[in-house]
């Protein structure tokens, strides 16, 4: 029992004990934390300190410099101020110098007008004396003086006039010849005349019986196909195809000659070769207006454009194949337009299509330079283009002065030896006809049918027909010639009424 109490005793002393050192232990730390956490709270409160005299010190330094930059702009202005006073001193006194000046100016104006009163006061009184004693107002007297004045100068004013216009025309022609020669001289090509009809050589004489066919049944067929005439004669190992159209007799031609070289020919196989031979030609006139217009240098033209100029490979005009002479007129007037500084495409292009109307002349209504400007302004050529070539038969006036460049190289290609040719019986037929209708009129005293009988040229007498009587004149027999004549294109009436004079130095 008193072993259990001493026990008892010994374990709550112990308990106690252990508490107190647990309790000294744990004092011991948090003296020491709070130890540290002053010491870090000093440390803070000590850089605090430090950066708020730092942030005193640079507002201190920038106040200083802001207040410095102010003084210095109250400086600046001040100056300013100064100086603008002093400008506009100066502009005063300038102000009141040109006032000063001003009214004087107006004094000035004021004593020349009353002195240009005053001399007008006197002309009139002198006029009125000068009328009074010669007996004439001022104009009647200007006007006999200048009647005097033209009587006694017309003389040598008409001589110096007409030496002048002389000189100048002689010089302007030898210089327009001498250009022309050098274009011509540069540019040179073949001629060869188109005929109407188509020689096929066949290799037997027996051919031209399977070309008739039995009972002619096949010759009847290629006709109505073809449209050409087919003329079989005695002409050994040949046969003839005879049409106005190119385009037909050369479609004609390819047919036979493909139908000679298969050998059988009948109607079935005449329309089957007539189909391909018409490909081969349209294949042929699209690479023909390709081609062409490579040659010319004009380039950006539709297909389409280029199939219909193309065409011109088959028309003629009095022989003249068409296409080769767009080709020359495009190289003579682009030649012509380097020479003079003028626009060499625009020449060019205007050249090599001012004939494309005649692609369509026969199937179109109108003349072929109407249908040229409809289709070049239907495929959207340049304005410049088309008033370059729908001057050229001077159906319209000159636009531009390429439009006159056009107009000189066709006359120069269709003018050239060798480029176009007629029957010569035919033609001069045609020509006396021509100027024996034109001279039954009455007051022509001569006339002349020019340009290969596109244009009669008709003086009258001047003293018996005035301006109106020429227009009338150019109408009537215009008229006259539409009604009893046949011809080829068009025929330009032109009515000349001139007065010369001819005076002879001796």
């Amino acid at each position: 029992m008193g072993q259990e109490i001493i026990t008892a005793v010994a374990l709550v002393i112990g308990v106690g004990v252990g508490y107190g050192v647990r309790y000294m232990t744990a004092r011991n730390a948090v003296n020491t934390a709070e130890a540290k956490a002053q010491k870090i709270l000093d440390n803070a409160r000590k850089k605090a300190k430090e950066s708020e005299i730092a942030a005193k010190d640079k507002a201190l330094k920038i106040i200083e410099e802001a207040q410095k930059e102010v003084r210095d702009e109250e400086a600046q202005l001040r100056d300013m101020q100064k100086r603008l006073e002093k400008r506009e001193s100066i502009l005063d006194r300038r102000m009141e110098e040109v006032d000063r000046e001003r009214e004087a100016v107006k004094q000035a104006a004021d004593k020349v007008r009353t002195a240009k009163e005053k001399v007008e006061a006197a002309r009139k009184e002198a006029t009125a004396r000068l009328e009074k004693i010669a007996g004439l107002s001022q104009e009647q007297a200007k006007t006999v003086l200048m009647q005097l004045t033209e009587e006694q100068y017309r003389d040598e004013y008409a001589e110096r006039i007409a030496k002048v216009i002389r000189e100048e025309e002689d010089v302007l022609r030898e210089k327009a010849n001498a250009l022309m020669a050098q274009v011509i001289q540069k540019y040179s090509r073949s001629h060869a005349a188109e005929a109407l009809t188509s020689t096929v050589t066949i290799p037997s004489e027996e051919i031209k019986g399977k070309i008739i066919g039995k009972e002619g049944r096949n010759i009847r067929v290629f006709e109505q196909l073809t449209g050409v005439e087919v003329v079989i004669d005695d002409t050994p190992n040949s046969v003839v195809l005879s049409a106005f159209d190119p385009i037909r007799r050369e479609t004609a031609r390819v047919c036979l000659e493909r139908l000679i070289e298969d050998g059988r020919i009948h109607p079935a196989k005449i329309e089957e070769v007539f189909a391909e031979a018409e490909e081969e030609i349209d294949s042929r006139i699209r690479e023909a207006g390709e081609a062409a217009a490579y040659e010319a240098g004009v380039h950006g033209l539709d297909p389409k454009l280029l199939y219909i100029l193309g065409r011109l490979r088959y028309r003629t005009s009095y022989k003249q194949n068409v296409l080769l002479h767009s080709l020359e007129v495009s190289y003579i007037a682009g030649a012509l337009a380097q020479e003079m500084g003028l626009d060499v495409k625009v020449a060019r292009m205007a050249g090599l299509l001012h004939d494309i109307g005649k692609a369509l002349s026969h199937e179109v209504q109108g003349t072929h330079v109407n249908i040229g400007i409809k289709i070049l302004t239907k495929f959207g050529i340049n304005e410049k283009v088309i008033d370059a070539m729908k001057s050229h038969h001077e159906e319209y006036p000159y636009a531009s002065a390429e439009a006159y460049l056009v107009t000189a190289a066709d006359a120069i290609s269709a003018a050239r030896p060798g480029a176009r040719k007629d029957t010569v019986e035919n033609y001069i037929k045609r020509m006396e006809e021509l100027e024996e209708l034109v001279n039954s009129f009455e007051n022509v005293d001569k006339c002349f049918a020019i340009q290969a009988g596109r244009e009669v040229r008709i003086f009258v007498r001047p003293d018996e027909v005035d301006d109106l009587g020429a227009m009338k004149l150019a109408h009537d027999v215009a008229r006259q010639i539409e009604s009893d004549l046949t011809y080829p294109g068009e025929i330009k009436v032109n009515v000349v009424r001139e007065k010369r004079s001819v005076e002879y130095a001796k």
